[in-house]
């Protein structure tokens, strides 16, 4: 299965830290990120569950809900989160979905069809199960990101596109290169300058006609 931006991000049914889950029932009304990890007990997943335990509430306050995955069993999940959170020094607050069976990385294209579950499946194996997915409230998938196993991922550069894209979300304005909370955002391609006018009525700042800048809506 082939997921692109604007796909609605699939639906399955998982056994988690929490419980089992329905995964759009899980995410309700919320914006969501889908992270997934090769293999418990390694490295570079270990900080990256630790990032995500200790800036937990900076994504509950965006309205975002926080998901893991890997494909190893519910045990290993709670073992591993404990060492997790003794060497990161905050609680893993959110649920990690043992994917034993390998469905939801199948349904995410993060492995291919033909891949066998097994808990004898080792980090090499899964090297591909390293996706981040936001979806939106909608469930349609916003951004997706896949890193390599040797690099860890930069949650407060996560953060950064949660606010753009809900900052653009249904809106007339998109976010320039670089941009952060409190800059100048754009007036999207999409709307003329007529159109324009009639929502930005202190008009704007364009270096280029299709270049069109306007403070960060409130």
């Amino acid at each position: 299965m082939t997921l692109r931006l604007g796909s609605t991000a699939p639906d399955f049914e998982a056994e988690t830290t929490v419980g089992p889950i329905r995964f759009h029932d899980w995410i309700g009304d919320n914006w969501c990120i889908l992270f997934s990890h090769p293999k418990d007990f390694t490295p570079v997943c270990s900080t990256e569950l630790g990032s995500m335990a200790s800036k937990l509430p900076e994504f509950e306050r965006r309205g975002v809900k926080v998901i893991g995955i890997s494909t190893d069993p519910l045990a290993d999940h709670i073992a591993w989160s404990k060492d997790v959170a003794e060497v990161a020094g905050a609680p893993i607050a959110y649920p990690l979905i043992a994917d034993t069976g390998l469905v939801v990385t199948k349904k995410y294209g993060m492995l291919p069809a033909t891949a066998k579950g097994s808990g004898l499946r080792s980090a090499a194996d899964n090297s591909t199960v390293r996706g981040v997915f936001v979806i939106a409230p909608d469930k349609t998938i916003q951004l997706m990101m896949t890193y390599p196993m040797s690099t860890g991922r930069n949650f407060a550069e996560l953060l950064r596109a949660i606010d753009a894209l809900q900052l653009s979300h249904g809106s007339n304005v998109v976010t320039p290169a670089d941009w952060s909370r409190g800059d100048e955002v754009l007036i999207t391609y999409s709307l003329s300058d007529d159109e324009a006018r009639q929502v930005f009525p202190n008009g704007w700042r364009a270096p280029k006609p299709y270049i069109r800048y306007v403070p960060e809506p409130a």
